[in-house]
Parts: C-alpha cells; structure tokens; sequence
C-alpha cells in the first residue's frame, strides 16, 4: 500500500511521525494504514459502515463501530494529536459540534469535504433550478448520504464564529488532484477543499 490518493498523500504529510490519529468516517482504514506504516502513528478509525470495519479489521487498523452523530465523548480531552475526517463533514446532522469535539479531543483538526460553491454547481443550479449533480457530488438530491451541502466560505465563516485557526488550505478537482489555477478562485474553482486548524 504504498501509493495513496493525493489529498490523503497531502494529508499524510501534514502529520507529524509517531503523532496520535484518530479517523473519523475511516473507510476501510486505507489512510491509517498507511500513517502506521510510513509514519509510525498510532490512533484508532471510528466508522460506522459494518463492510468498511471488516476491511479495517483485515487491514489490521483499530476501528471503532460508532455513530459520528453520537458525539465524541468516550474520548478524554486532548487525547489524539490530529483528528481526520475526509469527505464525511457534509454527511453528519451537527457539523458544527463535531468540529467543536474534534478540537477539544485533538490537537489539530484536519478535514475535507465537497465545495458546493463550486462553479459548475452554481450554473446547473442557475440555469436548470435543479439540484446539481458532479463527479464530486454524484447523487440525486433524494437519493445522497450529503445532509449539510456548503461552501468554502460558509466553512471559514463558521471556523471564525467558533474560534477556530486555520492553518492550510487546498482545493482539490473531482480525482482530488491540486490544480495551481484552481487557487485563483479557490471557492469558484476547487470542486473539494482540505483544512487544517486547530483552536485559537
């Protein structure tokens, strides 16, 4: 498992080696493999799928079969270095207060998630008046896991109300590829965002 997607090889290098991890929504573990292998953390991947913790478990990463809308409150505070959630945010009813559990049990919060601000989405919207559908965000509107869609800025706006530093930012295309004209118009041009914080 040595090669990795780009925004997990992105985020594999903003963790420090032999830091504590832990993953919310972590798939089949992929990510935490790799950290453990190639980085030496330790940690534990929280997720909910039944077929994902199988794979986690054979991938040889400890998972946790929980609820994200259940809260973070097993954990003690400052329990973890980073605290990872890739392409889930959009997927929970309180983001907001995950994001608050994150960095009261983490160090440093990392994220990524769909840009519903993307400007392929605002044309579809624009001149069909129905919800836009991309590579990103694949589903029918009755049909998708996303219950919170928003965009870069409502993102910041929030990171500001809650007192939270960012500390990077990337936007993706669809293939989670940085593109250099993309940070032109970051929130017109990026069809994913990834964030590092942590609190102020």
């Amino acid at each position: 498992m040595s090669e990795l997607r780009p925004d997990l090889a992105i985020i594999s290098e903003w963790i420090k080696p032999g830091s504590r991890v832990l993953d919310l929504g972590c798939g089949d573990g992929t990510l935490l493999k790799y950290l453990q292998t190639h980085r030496q953390v330790s940690g534990y991947g929280l997720e909910i799928d039944p077929a994902n913790v199988v794979a986690c478990i054979r991938n040889r990463v400890d998972v946790i079969q929980t609820d994200l809308d259940a809260g973070l409150s097993d954990f003690d505070p400052d329990s973890f270095d980073y605290v990872v959630m890739t392409q889930t945010l959009q997927a929970v009813y309180q983001p907001h207060r995950l994001l608050r559990e994150m960095l009261r049990i983490g160090r440093q919060g990392i994220v990524t998630f769909p840009n519903f601000g993307y400007w392929r989405l605002r044309l579809q919207l624009a001149l069909k008046g129905r919800m836009p559908m991309s590579e990103a965000l694949p589903h029918m509107w009755y049909e998708t896991p996303n219950i919170r869609l928003f965009t870069l800025r409502d993102f910041e706006e929030l990171c500001r109300e809650q007192g939270i530093r960012i500390l990077e930012r990337h936007v993706l295309d669809h293939v989670h590829r940085r593109r250099a004209w993309s940070d032109l118009i970051p929130s017109l041009l990026g069809e994913i965002a990834m964030y590092r914080f942590e609190r102020k």
